[in-house]
């Protein structure tokens, strides 16, 4: 119950089925208060076209495909939530379904070239395969000089690893496009919430990723579609950049680190992952077990679970605030801004994902004013 009141305090909270917490409440014996209905999907799209920029296309066509989204996702259309994705999609894409990156050409080719390097694919065999013709009559070389969306570079790749002979096995991971659409949603993630995906749709769900509707879809799960105790959105914005929980996990860093007297980066990633070495995180909170009264293997199993809500409720999430608070002699804050320089062959500037975040806030705070005034 105490769990359910702290979840109740963000205004930001949902359970993963997407029943709403004030029906917990009311079985869990509270105070019933009447429940407003939800607002018709035509409210809704009215409201999002309202809030977006003035000077966007097809806005009832944007908000018809998100309302659609919180719909399916069972996320309530509150102020905070859609404010929320219109400020990301205005910050990753001004509300582009394929947005052009300046240079896309050359940083393709850069890139294309070290991931060959890095995975020890020689150099004439892939410049042989892009001097082949494709379906279109133009080699892949000639494509990709034209190329200015990841949409036809990914397209570009696409006809690459069905037509060239083993070109599946060789280079199936060269292709740079990683995430992609109006919010830059990772296709990875996309790909591993393709069973609830509402729409029937040809080819493939890396494909729907460059449409607007599919982008905004898995967009907005990528951004809402977990429960989180933050005090305020923005450190939802850095999750959205740098991972789920990234921003309670860097607290978690700074609080062990204070516990231990050991620096540590505070990225948000507690484990080296794909890996069983222990990293300088998890070697941190090795260095506490006599005082946290846990094993190393305990350790590891609770950090394994720091992309998930879960991890709040271990014996190494607890004891290691307990200890922080010990030595600082006042409660630590459950969330920081992971310090996080972005890399990324698109990015020219020395961007963190502090930056991103607070951008995003800023558009976050000029929306709930219009929605305000409505």
């Amino acid at each position: 119950m105490n769990n359910l009141l702290q979840h109740l305090s963000t205004g930001w909270w949902r359970l993963p089925s997407g029943i709403l917490l004030v029906t917990l409440l009311a079985f869990a014996g509270c105070a019933r208060q009447p429940v407003a209905p939800p607002p018709h999907p035509n409210e809704v799209r009215a409201k999002i076209a309202r809030l977006m920029p003035a000077d966007i296309p097809d806005r009832n066509g944007w908000a018809a495909d998100i309302q659609t989204a919180f719909s399916t996702l069972a996320i309530p259309p509150s102020d905070e939530n859609l404010c929320a994705v219109l400020a990301v999609t205005v910050q990753e894409s001004t509300f582009q379904a394929a947005p052009p990156v300046p240079g896309l050409a050359k940083i393709a080719r850069q890139e294309i070239q070290r991931r060959a390097d890095r995975l020890h694919v020689p150099r004439f065999l892939v410049n042989a395969a892009l001097r082949l013709e494709s379906p279109d009559g133009k080699t892949y070389e000639q494509r990709l000089a034209r190329v200015r969306t990841e949409k036809e570079l990914s397209e570009i790749f696409d006809d690459f690893l069905g037509l060239v002979p083993l070109g599946r096995q060789l280079f199936g991971m060269l292709n740079p496009v990683r995430t992609g659409g109006p919010m830059q949603v990772s296709i990875a993630f996309a790909e591993a919430r393709a069973s609830d995906y509402p729409y029937a749709y040809e080819g493939s769900i890396r494909d729907e990723v460059f449409s607007r509707r599919g982008g905004m879809y898995f967009g907005i799960a990528h951004l809402l579609d977990y429960p989180a105790n933050y005090s305020r959105p923005l450190y939802r914005f850095a999750d959205f950049n740098a991972g789920w929980y990234a921003s309670r996990n860097a607290a978690f860093q700074k609080a062990l680190s204070l516990a231990s007297g050991i620096d540590l980066a505070l990225d948000g990633d507690l484990i080296i992952h794909g890996s069983r070495k222990a990293g300088a995180t998890e070697l941190a909170a090795r260095s506490l077990g006599k005082r946290l009264r846990m094993s190393d293997a305990a350790i590891r199993e609770a950090l394994e679970q720091g992309d998930r809500f879960e991890f709040e409720e271990t014996r190494l999430y607890e004891r290691v605030f307990d200890l922080a608070q010990h030595i600082d002699g006042q409660p630590l804050p459950r969330e920081a801004l992971p310090g996080i320089t972005l890399q990324s062959p698109k990015i020219t500037r020395n961007l963190t994902t502090a930056w991103f975040a607070k951008r995003v806030d800023e558009r976050h705070q000029r929306c709930m004013v219009r929605a305000s005034q409505l």
